[in-house]
This record gives structure tokens, sequence and C-alpha cells, in this order.
């Protein structure tokens, strides 16, 4: 065991292990057994780390070779070498502090060891005035959630492109399927089973164009800005260069913030980006119980297409199945609107010039992405491409309504068609008659 100590006293830490005394303090702290932070966001934090060590390497600041190993231990860790060692909860107090020393420690110990010295070594790097030269987990963290979320953004909008293709593939499959079109759940006019799945393209479509324009909002950082965005502490020629290594590391476009201190206090770009998600959750949800509804029966409901039977559904009915993967796509949807309520109010209770409440936003963030992400390749591979139009069941329910009616109106009038229908009792076949007979010219 190894002895660190700081000004509020002393723990023993074992002598292998990479975090240190505020990683492990906060481990205790915050033992809500929830979850540990998502490592997206810690890989994210170690990637701004790496780019300030080469900042300063660049610039030939610091003990000779101590930010080569610190870049080496950044490398270490983005290859998973060290997952195990960031054992802070997701939800933590201190607006991300935790979080950053977490990251500081494991950094700092790892280049200890690559350096040939022992962890706790601090004389010679140190988590703080090395690692962390130039920081403050006020910018640090901030930049970090949004380099994890432009990487999940971009795979969750390609995740909607192919939904998008796979969609309008079965609509150009299904255009010739005549059905029964409903409104509130009650017959309405003749639609196509291909023009349904048009417009749920058409939805998806715009979902994923709003996703890939939602980068533009994220790419902003307050990197350099440190506690306030005010850069306390920074160096004027790392604060440029740190951004450029941050590009070369996450071939992202991030750019200075034009007021740092905007981007460390307020939150309202996250609220935007949820709401874009809670876009796409509703939209998944919407049509995933339209499939619902298409599939069920199979001799007691609508059964206008056939679900791929994934799993037996009953453990008391023998044959029964179940819809299973729209109802998995449909609470994925609840959740990603349940999160968004928690970023928003996350995000409104922000103070002067920090949100203590930063690490909820980041989790709930990262998790909506990646749940959605999953979401959207199972919902397309397992459900979409794998139906069955029922072509038989459509033209059935479509002939059995009366829902030609409407076709009548322009030359019957509204009220005529309607007195028509009730007077036979909502008889397709007498009231197609009777219309029939009512538009022959009198002599």
């Amino acid at each position: 065991m190894r002895t660190e100590r700081d000004s509020l006293g002393k723990m023993e830490i074992e002598d292998n292990a990479l975090y240190g005394l505020q990683s492990a303090r906060a481990g205790e702290n915050f033992a809500l057994c929830y979850k540990r932070m998502n490592l997206r966001l810690i890989y994210a934090i170690v990637k701004v780390k790496k780019a300030a060590a080469l900042s300063y390497l660049k610039l030939g600041i610091g003990r000779e070779g101590v930010y080569r190993w610190i870049v080496e231990a950044c490398d270490r860790i983005l290859s998973g070498a060290a997952d195990d060692q960031f054992i802070v909860d997701a939800l933590q107090g201190g607006a991300g502090t935790s979080a950053n020393m977490n990251v500081n420690e494991v950094i700092a110990n790892l280049a200890l060891k690559l350096s040939g010295r022992e962890c706790g070594a601090y004389d010679f790097i140190n988590p703080l005035d090395n690692v962390n030269r130039g920081q403050s987990t006020n910018d640090v963290y901030p930049t970090a959630l949004r380099i994890a979320a432009i990487e999940l953004l971009r795979a969750l909008s390609d995740g909607c492109a192919k939904l998008q293709q796979s969609l309008q593939l079965r609509e150009n499959e299904f255009d010739s399927i005549k059905k029964l079109g409903r409104t509130e759940l009650m017959d309405a006019v003749p639609v196509t089973l291909g023009s349904e799945f048009g417009a749920y393209a058409q939805a998806i479509a715009r979902d994923r164009w709003r996703l890939y324009k939602a980068e533009e909002r994220l790419r902003q950082v307050n990197l350099g800005g440190t506690a306030v965005g005010t850069a306390d502490n920074a160096e004027r020629k790392y604060r440029f260069e740190v951004i450029e290594q941050l590009r070369e590391i996450t071939n992202i476009g991030l750019a200075a913030a034009e007021y740092p201190m905007d981007i460390t206090q307020n939150n309202d770009v996250f609220v935007e980006v949820s709401g874009l998600l809670k876009a796409l959750a509703v939209n998944l949800m919407k049509i995933s119980n339209d499939l619902r509804l298409m599939n069920s029966g199979p001799h007691g409901g609508f059964g206008e297409i056939k679900l791929a039977a994934m799993q037996l559904g009953s453990t008391i009915m023998p044959g029964k199945v179940n819809p299973v993967i729209p109802e998995m796509t449909m609470q994925a949807a609840m959740k990603v609107i349940a999160n968004d309520t928690a970023i928003t109010m996350a995000a409104a209770h922000g103070e002067f010039e920090l949100n203590a409440f930063f690490p909820l936003i980041a989790d709930t963030l990262l998790e909506s992405l990646s749940l959605l992400e999953r979401t959207v390749f199972l919902f397309r591979t397992k459900c979409i491409e794998l139906l069955e139009p029922d072509t038989e069941r459509c033209l059935q329910l479509l002939n059995g309504s009366y829902a030609f009616a409407t076709a009548y109106t322009a030359k019957l009038g509204y009220t005529k068609v309607s007195v028509i229908i009730a007077e036979h009792q909502g008889n397709p076949e007498k009231i197609k008659s009777a219309l029939e007979k009512a538009i022959q010219p009198t002599e």
C-alpha cells in the first residue's frame, strides 16, 4: 500500500492502482452503485490531456521527458489498457472535478510507471501541475463532452441514413399493395402500404438531417478558458496550440469559442441536441406502434403485415409470438424522452459561471446517443428489413370497408353520402350500389 496526502488528510491506496487519493475519495463519496463514468467521455477527456501534452512538447514547456511519457500514457489508456481504473460514479458532485482528477491521476501514475518510477511519485510527474497544467475541469469536461457527443452523433446520423434507405426500399416494394387508411384508428380512405412506409422514410430523413447539422452547434469549445472562461493560468501560446492538436487527434473541426465564458456557464446547446434526439425517439415510437398494430393478430387483429418471429411470446400460450423489436424500440424511445427532461432540468439549474449538475447532462446525453444508435440498428435489421406484407388481408379489409365513399362527396356532397351510408348500416356492397345509382343522371 502507498500513502497519499492532501490538505484534507491521507488515504492508503493499493500500490499498483493507477488512480490516486482524489479518485479514491470520490469513489467513497459518490458510492451510488449506479454506474461508472461513460468510457467515451473518459476517452474524450484523455484526448484533451494528450492535446495539452503535445502542445507543451511543441512549445518546449516542462521538464525534459515528462510530456512524452504523458502522451504515451494517454495512448495506452485510449487503447483500453486502464479501463478498470476509472472508478468514480457517473453522478458526482463538483461539476465533474472528480472525473477530471480520476483521469489526471491515472495518466500521471501510468506515465510514472512508463518512466520507471513508482505510482505516487508526484514530485516527478504530478496530476495537477503537469497533467492538468493550464486546464480546469470547467474547460476540459465540456470540451470532452462535445467531442464524445459529436462522435456518437456521426454514428447515429449514419444509422438514420441506413434506416431511411431501408424504409424507402420497402416503400417501392409495397407501392402496389392497396390497403385501408386509418385516422384515429377508424376506417378512412384507401392508401397503399408503400405510401405509409414512404411517410416513415420522410420522418427519418428529417431526423437524419437535423442530427447531421447538430454537429455544428457542438464544435465550439471553451478549452483554454480554464475556470470561468477568462483563461486564468493558461499560457497564450498554449491556448492556440491545444485546439490545433485536438483537431488532429479527434478529426473534428473544433473551434475556439468566441466567448468562452458563455460555453462554460450555459448548456443550452446540449438541451438543443437532446431535443433533436427526442424528436427521433418520437418518430421511432410512432412508426413502431403502427407496425405493432398492423402486425396484430394473427387472426383477431389487423394482420396487414407479418413481423419476423424473433422468439416465443408466452410461457403459457403455445404458438404466441410478440412484436418484441418494436416493443424494445418504443421503450428505448421512452427512455430518451425521459432523459431529455433530466437534461433540461440540469441545464436550467446552472448558477452564474458554472453548472454543478453537468455530470448528469454529460452521462444522460451520451446514454441517449448510444441507446438510439443501437436501437436504430436493431430496428432496421430485425424489423424493417425482415417484415412481410399480407397483400390478401390488406385487400380484404379495404373491400370490407366503405372507404371508397369519400370519392363520391365531390358529386353528391358530404351530407348526401353520409345519409346513404347510414341508410345501409355501413354495408359496403349496398352503399356502393346506392352511391352509383345516386350519381346516375335522372331523365
